[in-house]
């Protein structure tokens, strides 16, 4: 994947990772476009910077999705990457029936919503000869969160979906995984500032490195994440998976869940 000179669409743009990358993506000289839900986040994104525009998009309309497609490619014919940053993340406990409103939500934004813009893009993306979609996932589609259950059967949902359409396109468009580590964002209530986590600089800049590399890896993998990855084969799972669980168990308590 080429680092400058590209036409990017960023989607969760306004904040945490999306925010970060956009912005150093726009400083190797691309064109960016952030979108989301809220204008005034995006907004403050793009604040004093040329070629980075702010759209707003809400995933939960598949119609919405086509609409917003349609618009952007008018505007913005060059448009060679697509970037499925957008996500939510919601703590949940499984020990007890509860409102499925927020694990709802969560399918439809963090699996129907790259789908969806996937979907309205790759014809494009394939004509245009030069086209990339990166989908953000997570470690915890390797090893997953206990409490966060659908956060994490998302991002392994997505990290399924990312390697069907990387052989589907191969040799018309790169697809790139990004399966970020915990980082500090704004993501879950006090992550920002959560102990443990990789400071948000630190990762963008570790990212931006990897994607520079000659043959971009189909998988970008900073340090913090690559035990994640392999810890089946490393036969360390079930130590990441008790190890969350006894995260989870610390968050349930600080939320009062």
């Amino acid at each position: 994947m080429k680092t400058s000179g590209n036409t990017i669409l960023m989607t969760g743009g306004g904040s945490g990772i999306g925010e970060a990358l956009a912005r150093r993506f726009h400083d190797q000289g691309n064109t960016v476009i952030v979108a989301g839900r809220r204008l005034d986040a995006l907004e403050a994104a793009c604040e004093g910077r040329a070629n980075m525009l702010a759209r707003v998009l809400d995933v939960e309309s598949a119609q919405g999705v086509a609409d917003f497609a349609a618009g952007l490619l008018a505007d913005f014919p060059a448009l060679n990457v697509l970037i499925n940053n957008a996500g939510i993340m919601r703590y949940e406990r499984l020990d007890k029936a509860r409102d499925l409103a927020d694990a709802e939500a969560t399918i439809v934004t963090n699996v129907l919503g790259p789908i969806r813009l996937i979907d309205a893009f790759v014809e494009h993306l394939v004509a245009r000869g030069d086209g990339a979609i990166v989908n953000v996932t997570s470690g915890l589609a390797f090893v997953p969160l206990p409490g966060a259950p659908t956060y994490s059967a998302t991002k392994a949902a997505i990290h399924s979906y990312t390697q069907s359409l990387r052989e589907m396109l191969r040799g018309r468009v790169e697809v790139i995984e990004l399966a970020p580590p915990a980082v500090q964002t704004d993501l879950t209530p006090g992550q920002r500032t959560r102990e443990g986590y990789q400071p948000l600089d630190e990762f963008a800049d570790e990212v931006m490195a990897l994607l520079a590399q000659d043959t971009t890896p189909e998988e970008v993998l900073v340090e913090r994440v690559k035990g994640f990855r392999t810890a089946d084969r490393d036969g360390t799972h079930g130590e990441y998976a008790r190890n969350l669980a006894g995260l989870s168990t610390r968050m349930f308590d600080q939320l009062g869940l």
